[in-house]
């Protein structure tokens, strides 16, 4: 027979392994705890007649002992599924609870409004982005090191060896056909050496003909920065007005040129008939005076001149006079 009087006073006075003694007050770690509080009422050890709300990957069930299943430990909790709705599942407490003290059905409601917040925090956490925490394992990293610096450094004296083998078949150390070398070996020997012959030549060609394009590429530099023209600051109608000018000027010197050849016929003819009239007295030569040619003129340049006047520092006279 279960006595709740004397559970609670061994629990309470002496030991009890859920306890957690505080400065202020106690707590308990027992998971069907509806409170977490260590005291008379909430203690799921001292009571036969107990209810409690739990949560599993997201479900919540309603956990129930009477004091009927009090001889079966393995049966004494009776587990009922509650609804996901909160309205639904605080209905159906009161449906099962409904002769039980206020206090385990209020706390039962309490459990069940504490856990459907989280729950609901929880599905808003899963929606966001959150950054995926990785552990570091620095003894791991530490030891891929090492390992790769030994199979580098075992790498290098393999390739060293094999270099220093090739470089000895190639002389000729042991002789035209070594008998110890496998024929593979020899013929890739063979091909490498012909494909550094072959790249040796493309490269060589391949600068030859960059020499050639820098040498054409200059020349044609050359012939355009020897390209010289001559052009006049004058434009089009300036020059077209230059040479109307120039022929009437060439016209008028034509007419002047005729003029005189004329007048010096009429003196030579004026001679012939003195000589040959002794009376007629001998006609004074008319001297007329030679035009002058008009110089040509240019295109009609303005000049302007400026005049710097020294900066004289102003005084008080000064200013008066002015």
């Amino acid at each position: 027979m279960q006595s709740d009087d004397v559970i609670w006073s061994v629990i309470n006075q002496q030991f009890c392994s859920y306890k957690v003694k505080t400065a202020t007050q106690n707590f308990c770690r027992n998971e069907y705890n509806v409170t977490g509080f260590c005291n008379r009422q909430s203690c799921p050890l001292a009571n036969s007649r107990y209810a409690t709300v739990r949560e599993k990957e997201g479900i919540l069930y309603l956990y129930v002992k009477t004091i009927e299943r009090a001889h079966t430990p393995a049966h004494m909790w009776e587990r009922i599924k509650l609804s996901n709705n909160y309205t639904k599942a605080l209905e159906q407490i009161d449906a099962e609870l409904i002769h039980w003290p206020n206090f385990t059905i209020h706390k039962c409601k309490q459990r069940v409004t504490k856990i459907t917040q989280y729950l609901i925090k929880m599905r808003r956490l899963r929606l966001r982005q959150q950054p995926k925490l990785i552990g570091v394992k620095k003894k791991l990293d530490r030891r891929e090191a090492v390992r790769e610096r030994k199979a580098l450094s075992a790498a290098r004296l393999e390739r060293a060896l094999e270099a220093e083998l090739v470089e000895r078949l190639k002389s000729k150390a042991y002789g035209d056909a070594p008998l110890n070398v496998n024929e593979a070996v020899w013929a890739a020997v063979l091909d490498r050496d012909r494909e550094r012959a072959k790249d040796a030549e493309v490269e060589e060609d391949l600068e030859l003909a960059d020499d050639e394009t820098d040498e054409e590429v200059e020349e044609e530099g050359e012939e355009e920065w020897d390209e010289r023209e001559f052009v006049s600051d004058l434009s089009g109608e300036d020059e077209d007005g230059l040479s109307d000018l120039e022929d009437a000027r060439g016209d008028d010197d034509e007419e002047e040129d005729s003029e005189e050849d004329r007048e010096g016929d009429d003196s030579e003819d004026q001679t012939q008939q003195t000589a040959l009239g002794k009376r007629k007295s001998k006609a004074p030569k008319s001297k007329r005076q030679r035009p002058e040619k008009r110089t040509k003129k240019g295109p009609r340049v303005e000049v302007e001149y400026e005049h710097e006047m020294e900066s004289v520092p102003l005084t008080k006279e000064t200013l008066a006079s002015w």
